[in-house]
């Protein structure tokens, strides 16, 4: 059963490739949803998938790619919306 939840990603985090490593990682475990970098320097997903996958991308998200430096992950749940894709917004 798909879950859905809202990441914010606080810290080092524009300019390192996040969000393009982010489509990457969410299409390698088959989740859905997409990624954009916010105006207050985070970067924000909404992410749909199993339990599994969602687990395993938010590891993810707490280190990001190599360039970046992570220093906080908030998550919330949130109603599904039945993503049929992983995109990444500008």
């Amino acid at each position: 059963m798909a879950k859905s939840i809202r990441i914010t990603i606080h810290g080092r985090v524009h300019g390192v490739w996040f969000r393009q490593s982010a489509m990457r990682m969410a299409v390698q475990l088959g989740i859905t949803g997409f990624v954009r970098n916010e105006p207050d320097g985070t970067v924000y997903i909404e992410a749909e998938g199993n339990d599994n996958a969602l687990f395993g991308f938010i590891t993810w998200c707490h280190s990001g790619p190599e360039l970046a430096e992570v220093s906080h992950v908030s998550i919330e749940e949130q109603a599904v919306k039945h993503y049929t894709q992983f995109e990444v917004l500008r």
